[in-house]
């Protein structure tokens, strides 16, 4: 297990994964650790259990064995605290920091407004003018128009405006840790440019008290690789099997590596079709 002084800059940190679901082992022994501050994408074939270690980072599942350990902003130092320990009240605490962009956009039913808004009131519990503010200054920040799109009816928008959005909701919580879960997936080359630019901009920006931003990208996308050149984790049969830099992964000469980076344009292109 990783000691105190190890772990003051991680944002997460997980410690022999292992998950099954019936007898179908997903995760293996997952060792991963995350420095506060990072950009890194998670890559690796369709079934080989990115969703569900995601699922495990933001504390929706839990580990057969090994924990995941997550800092807590909400005190003094950012210590690391096991999800799987904590009731729904803390796991509360550790979300007012943390902002989720799903696959799917994930949008209420409501005006653009609404969605931004209601984590602005029930998270951060900000009051009306500063909810009005912070809702203009997100949708300004992703390319739209302030004094428009907060309006519009989540039917009114086009897919990739309704990927923006999705994004002014996160920034508008101001998170130290941001999850994209195939961020990408359904936008055309254009838009898809737009996205991993406004990624990569809200993750240089700093947080409203000067912390360094986490990002945590689940992808396929050859283009956001090589727009965003993160760390990139690869996984393969449940385990880690690489970890490293952008570059050279892309040049890898592996027989796993290899076949995956062939995939990755049809990978993507696949998801996009569900």
């Amino acid at each position: 297990m990783a000691e105190a002084s190890d772990t003051q800059s991680l944002e997460i940190l997980a410690e022999n994964v292992q998950k099954s679901f019936n007898e179908k082992h997903v995760l293996n022994g997952i060792d991963l650790k995350i420095e506060r501050g990072e950009l890194v994408a998670i890559v690796g074939e369709s079934g080989g259990g990115k969703t569900v270690l995601l699922q495990h980072l933001i504390g929706r599942l839990h580990p057969d064995e090994g924990r995941v350990l997550v800092a807590d902003h909400e005190v003094p130092g950012a210590p690391l605290k096991d999800l799987a320990t904590l009731d729904e009240a803390q796991m509360d605490e550790l979300r007012r920091h943390w902002a989720i962009v799903f696959q799917k956009n994930a949008l209420y039913t409501g005006t653009v407004y609404d969605n931004i808004a209601l984590g602005l009131e029930e998270i951060k519990g900000y009051d009306d003018a500063r909810i009005e503010k912070s809702v203009r200054d997100a949708v300004e920040a992703v390319g739209l128009d302030p004094d428009n799109v907060p309006q519009l009816e989540r039917e009114e928008l086009s897919g990739g405006m309704a990927k923006r959005v999705a994004l002014a909701r996160a920034i508008a919580l101001d998170p130290a840790l941001i999850f994209y879960d195939e961020p990408t997936t359904g936008l055309d080359p254009e838009h898809a440019s737009q996205i991993q630019q406004l990624i990569q901009r809200v993750h240089d920006r700093k947080t409203d008290l000067g912390m360094p931003r986490t990002s945590v990208i689940v992808t396929h996308d050859t283009g956001l690789l090589s727009r965003l050149q993160p760390r990139v984790v690869m996984l393969h049969s449940g385990k880690v099997f690489f970890d490293g830099p952008t570059e050279k992964f892309a040049q890898s000469a592996s027989p796993i590596i290899l076949p995956y980076l062939e995939l990755m344009p049809i990978l993507h292109g696949r998801d996009r079709s569900r």
